[in-house]
């Protein structure tokens, strides 16, 4: 998609505009101390918040050991946090973080629900209180074979489905991500697209150990642009099934339609294991590129995960 850009006769000459870098390292600063954008010195409802949490001691969390293999070494904060894909804000991944301000994540309510016997609602950094955060070190494969190294902080999603308790006839989980055309510019831009943001499990991938709920990286509350408040990580599946910004987390008898396998069913199914045997129809998926460094390097059998969950794909 172009973006076709007609200059107005009052705007300054490129010799008169501050460089990016500085621009950026200035709205960093202002986000990481707290604070709205613009020069304002009140914080917004949404940082608050994740100030709040972290008084509350929740970031930075105990590293899991059992779950932070020792010769992964994280990837760049500000590389990952600055290279999102996050279309409901843009489709260039390097201005998503800028794209971000006007979206409110608190308070945050979370519905559990569907095919469960005790379902709820309770707002996000209730549930990382309730159930404890940790910290892991996770391999992160994008399906665009770019990949990072990342520390999240989360409780495992087995622990939410579990207070739940699944009904026999729940076989998937469906993940929706908030869908509010006011706060997002890039929903407008993309009024072809299915929304709300929709991913999907298979209840048995759900409940892995492996399978995190996310509400912190790089030992803070997560960004805006990194799915804030709450996601869903999964570390052996491509990047794009680990649903940002959840609102409702529904257990279900049948398999949901997610947002890309309803656009591109080819290109994204349902499944979407990381698989370097298995090429995307438009690009190898042997390497990827680590996000800071550039350099490339060979892609693992379900990112490196076979081990742990292989077993649930044996036939």
């Amino acid at each position: 998609m172009s973006n076709v850009i007609i200059r107005p006769d009052w705007q300054l000459p490129d010799s008169r505009i501050t460089p990016e870098r500085a621009y950026r390292d200035r709205r960093r600063f202002l986000r990481e101390m707290g604070f709205a954008g613009g020069g304002l010195l009140t914080a917004t409802l949404a940082e608050r918040a994740a100030l709040a949490a972290e008084a509350k001691g929740l970031y930075p969390a105990k590293r899991n050991i059992a779950y932070s293999p020792a010769d992964l070494q994280t990837s760049k904060e500000r590389a990952f946090t600055t290279y999102n894909n996050y279309y409901e804000f843009s489709t260039d991944k390097e201005a998503v973080v800028d794209r971000v301000d006007k979206f409110v994540i608190a308070p945050w309510p979370v519905k559990i629900h569907g095919l469960c016997e005790k379902p709820f609602t309770a707002d996000a950094q209730e549930l990382a209180a309730e159930f404890g955060v940790e910290e892991r070190v996770y391999r992160f494969r994008c399906v665009e074979a770019w990949s990072a190294v990342v520390p999240w902080t989360g409780f495992e999603l087995r622990k939410l489905l579990e207070k739940v308790q699944p009904k026999p006839e729940a076989k998937f989980v469906k993940f929706v991500t908030a869908f509010r055309p006011e706060q997002m510019p890039g929903v407008t831009r993309l009024r072809g697209y299915p929304w709300p943001y929709t991913e999907g499990l298979r209840i048995e991938e759900a409940m892995h150990p492996l399978t995190l709920m996310a509400t912190g990286v790089y030992g803070k509350a997560l960004p805006k642009q990194n799915g804030a408040p709450i996601r869903v990580v999964v570390p052996w599946k491509y990047g794009y099934k680990s649903g940002k910004s959840l609102v409702s987390i529904e257990l279900v008898a049948e398999q949901p339609k997610t947002l890309w396998e309803t656009l591109s069913p080819e290109e994204y199914p349902f499944e979407s294991n990381v698989n370097p045997a298995v090429p995307h129809p438009r690009w190898s998926q042997a390497s990827e590129r680590q996000v800071d460094t550039g350099d490339r390097i060979r892609t693992l059998p379900l990112n490196g995960y076979a081990v742990q969950v292989g077993s649930l794909y044996k036939k």
